[in-house]
């Protein structure tokens, strides 16, 4: 069944994805023990359990062979009956097991073995459990407001109800199966891990993108935190170059098979297109980018575009790339469609930001690969600091240690932006900030050992087993994210410079050419976050569009330095010593410390 192209009912399994499991609302969701026992979904998710079941030949299925069939085929996957066994469960929900009798016809030699179907209900359970869970309602309404508030209350309950109904069912039928009820419950999200509304919108697209109006947009989120999930890829790879063709056009082909998150990057509204294959990482984009309200969306003409899933051809044999549409002023980011290499949210997160970052060189904006914090603290004095630098240079450790030295001295730390942001100049000469996110994308290493238990109820994990694990946490909110607040201190984090005498924890320098060298340079030691290895350059610090755009950029920072000195604001570096072997938590400690002293003394 579907409304206008968005389903609205049945259930779809990604084999190729872990066996993902998308089910498709509201009217695919069930309200009794009853009807989800013999729902198309669990009738799916069933066969699909006993495929994988019967391909290693556990004993698990020991119970099975009452409803064994004569042939494997859809209505029978892997040999058994799954109507039947349905119907068996189904009865199971109010009978003791050793009182259902057996069918005459399949009748077993032996009777059924409480064990046996503790074991299979346990196993089926956890194989469920250990999917990941998508509900996606489909809004049919195009046009007008999205939803009424009891809409959104009758999506935040079914949604909650379905978790609610699978954990009651798994309960009974272990219960009916072992004629004892637990003693110990324990209140899991065992119905899905992401809910979602989709709906179609009209922005003013131009000629070539009236095709992606057809891909239905999220339009609300409800996240069961923490999501954990593992990704064929755990760092990105390639350089983000002009392209000749739209990659736009990638989504022509099979609109049904992309969804889009209508992204609030900064100031800006950058859809993000996304083939179905990677829906894994819209956890992630909840968690860090706002959602774009109706206003911004309808009858407007986006700020930029991302298409994630376009053929690996057309990329120059790279993983990303860019097409700038000079005739439609818009910018448009391209992630390739490989499922071994691409399947990792720092392509989602990063190729946003270098849309968002070309697009602000073009409107006269300094992009900057950063960290900024507005701190406010108990003397009644306020300071507004900017990190810059690239991935593990130190920035957001270097601020979270902030916070922890001068804990007593703080009455309140803002976080404006934790990886992107832009400068601009005011009418009076003042140099502010805006941010681009409402989340953080951290590397779980670089984090204090407790802080992660601290926000679970929060996260989005991604890979917690590996090198590069990451999490995703809000972090701020949108207003401040977009407030423009005035720089007071910008800092390159130099991260693999030792601190001594002759090299302070913190350098303020008063030189323009010499700030621009360092922050031009943009040096760091990789900390594995991509495919580089070792001290390597990067034109400051952001390979995200200053790049790209280097002439524009160089004369943008040159004008922006020299305003921010006459202002008598303080630029220099800032030794974070994170990519040194055992200053991982003293080398940012070490420069939150020098940081503090700078900053009490001289505002």
């Amino acid at each position: 069944m579907t409304s206008k192209g968005i389903p609205t009912d049945g259930i779809e399994i990604q084999r190729d994805y872990d066996d993902r499991v998308l089910i498709y609302g509201p009217t695919g969701l069930c309200s009794t023990s009853e009807q989800l026992l013999t729902s198309k979904a669990f009738l799916a998710v069933l066969g699909r359990f006993l495929e994988i079941t019967a391909e290693v030949d556990s004993p698990t299925l020991a119970c099975m062979r009452e409803f064994k069939a004569d042939k494997a085929d859809a209505d029978h996957p892997a040999g058994y009956d799954i109507v039947r066994i349905s119907g068996f469960l189904r009865t199971l929900l109010d009978k003791e097991l050793y009182t259902i009798p057996f069918d005459g016809e399949h009748k077993p030699i032996q009777g059924r073995d409480p064990e046996a179907w503790r074991s299979f209900i346990e196993q089926f359970y956890g194989y469920w459990r250990k999917r990941e869970r998508f509900i996606l309602f489909g809004h049919p309404r195009k046009e007008g407001p999205l939803v009424s508030e009891e809409v959104r209350l009758d999506f935040l309950r079914q949604i909650e109800d379905f978790k609610i109904l699978v954990l009651n069912t798994y309960r009974r039928l272990r219960a009916r199966a072992m004629n004892v009820w637990f003693a110990v419950f324990r209140q899991i999200s065992a119905g899905a891990h992401v809910g979602l509304v989709i709906q179609k919108r009209d922005w003013d697209a131009p000629g070539e993108y009236q095709h992606l109006l057809s891909v239905p947009m999220v339009r609300m989120a409800m996240l069961y935190p923490p999501v954990i999930y593992y990704t064929r890829s755990n760092k990105r790879q390639g350089q983000y170059g002009p392209l000749k063709r739209n990659p736009a056009a990638a989504v022509r082909d099979d609109p049904k098979a992309w969804l889009c998150y209508p992204a609030k990057v900064g100031t800006l509204v950058i859809p993000i297109y996304f083939r179905k294959e990677y829906l894994s990482h819209l956890a992630g984009l909840a968690n860090l980018f706002e959602v774009a309200t109706e206003e911004d969306l309808v009858g407007k003409r986006m700020d930029g575009l991302v298409i994630f899933g376009v053929p690996p051809e057309s990329l120059r044999g790279e993983n990303v790339g860019y097409f700038d549409d000079a005739e439609n002023k818009l910018m448009v980011g391209a992630v390739a469609h490989k499922k071994g290499e691409t399947d990792y949210f720092g392509y989602f997160k990063k190729t946003a930001l270098t849309v968002h970052n070309l697009v602000m060189i073009s409107r006269g904006r300094l992009p900057l690969h950063g960290a900024m914090v507005k701190i406010d603290l108990v003397s009644g004095k306020t300071a507004h600091v900017v990190l810059v630098g690239d991935s593990g240079a130190g920035k957001s450790e270097t601020l979270e240690a902030l916070r922890v030295v001068a804990d007593k001295s703080i009455r309140q730390l803002t976080v404006v932006f934790d990886d992107m942001g832009s400068l601009g100049i005011e009418p009076d000469g003042r140099v502010t900030a805006h941010g681009t996110e409402v989340g953080a994308f951290v590397r779980l290493d670089d984090l204090h050992p407790g802080y992660v238990y601290a926000e679970m109820e929060r996260s989005v994990l991604m890979n917690p087993h590996l090198t590069n694990a990451r999490i995703v946490i809000p972090i701020t909110q949108y207003r401040h994210v977009v407030a423009g607040y005035p720089v007071d201190f910008l800092l390159y984090a130099n991260n693999h410079e030792p601190v001594d005498e002759k090299s302070p924890a913190l350098d303020i320098l008063g030189d323009p050419k010499r700030i621009l060298e360092i922050f031009s340079q943009g040096a760091r030691l990789a900390k594995g976050t991509t495919d580089e290895k070792g001290l390597v350059g990067t034109y400051f610090a952001n390979p995200f569009g200053a790049s790209q755009m280097r002439k524009e950029h160089e004369a943008l920072a040159e004008k922006f330095v020299t305003q921010l000195l006459r202002n008598g604001r303080f630029l220099g570096q800032i030794r974070t010593q994170l990519g040194r072997d055992g200053y991982e938590t003293l080398g940012p400690r070490t420069a939150a410390h020098a940081l503090f002293g700078h900053l009490t003394k001289n505002l």
